[in-house]
């Protein structure tokens, strides 16, 4: 493996090393320690159960003692890439956009609804865990750390208890979905089924505007029902029904790590703050509903207003 025959693209943002691509734009490069080299043998362990992922051509240990695997290039431009792109004056997505992200969903949803996990003893909390980041969350909002909390969390897992656990992705987005695939899967863990695809276009709310984009709802709409019908013919049964409960723990993985330890930061404070609202008004809509409305959230800037006058904690 040699370095000089790869075009540098960027570091890796959630773990040391970085990413290449080649000349003719067919392969990707993939530089790292463990955690790339549990990537890559998941990675091929879910393409052999027809899990929309870029195939592993291969991999090993390079000059200066680093993994490093190459895979197959699944396009240039991510769904989220193709979204920026294409604004020209209006924030909504692009309904091609829209579409191609609920056909990727499918192709996902249904290979993953063939494959499901026995699970064991506290499999769905331990997902709860990691996926919501709670101790992180606990840890740096303890005043959120009370039986309130943790009585509609437990309600959300007993809602869900019926529901099967499949290898899943863990961080899936626009970003990490391009119209042949999913990449990314370095946060792979055992997840609901649903947990993944279902909230794709849902979560572009936590980001408050910074996208640049938001789904109408319409979009929203139509991507649930196309979900709804593929996880019927799949498993029996619709998935939307559990939108409430995977928001609330997406809800939390938004606020993980949101905490600034230097109070000038105030943009980075303002964030954090944000964040935290929109957990408790998911929380306090699942209690109250049994559902969560991302359409109720407020924007950034909006929650930015209020918060200076003094509406918001």
């Amino acid at each position: 493996m040699n370095e000089d025959n790869w075009r540098f693209v960027k570091k890796r943002t959630a773990a040391d090393g970085a990413v290449y691509v080649s000349a003719d734009g067919g392969r990707y490069l993939r530089t790292g320690g463990a955690e790339l080299q549990a990537e890559a043998a998941f990675q091929r362990r879910v393409a052999d159960l027809d899990y929309p992922v870029p195939r592993v051509l291969t991999e090993g240990v390079a000059d200066g003692g680093h993994f490093y695997v190459v895979e197959e290039s699944l396009g240039e431009r991510t769904l989220h890439d193709q979204a920026v792109a294409s604004l020209d004056g209006d924030r909504t997505l692009p309904d091609d956009v829209a579409d191609t992200a609920a056909r990727v969903a499918v192709r996902l949803l249904r290979a993953q609804a063939a494959h499901t996990v026995q699970p064991t003893p506290g499999a769905l909390r331990q997902w709860l865990v990691c996926a919501g980041f709670t101790q992180n969350v606990f840890h740096e909002n303890p005043d959120l750390d009370n039986p309130q909390t943790h009585a509609v969390l437990d309600h959300a897992l007993d809602r869900l208890a019926t529901v099967p656990l499949v290898h899943g992705h863990l961080d899936y987005g626009l970003p990490n979905v391009l119209p042949a695939g999913v990449i990314d899967w370095q946060h792979h863990g055992l997840v609901p089924v649903g947990y993944d695809v279902l909230l794709a276009l849902e979560i572009i709310a936590f980001k408050g505007g910074a996208k640049g984009y938001t789904a109408s709802p319409g979009q929203r709409h139509r991507y649930l029902a196309v979900l709804d019908d593929a996880a019927g013919n799949a498993t029996g049964q619709p998935i939307s029904q559990h939108l409430g409960a995977y928001l609330l723990v997406k809800a939390l993985f938004f606020l993980a790590l949101m905490r600034p330890t230097d109070r000038s930061r105030t943009n980075k404070h303002l964030k954090w703050q944000y964040r935290r609202h929109l957990f408790t008004k998911g929380l306090q809509q699942y209690e109250h509903t049994g559902t969560v409305d991302t359409a109720l959230f407020p924007g950034l800037h909006e929650f930015a207003a209020g918060h200076s006058l003094g509406d918001h904690p």
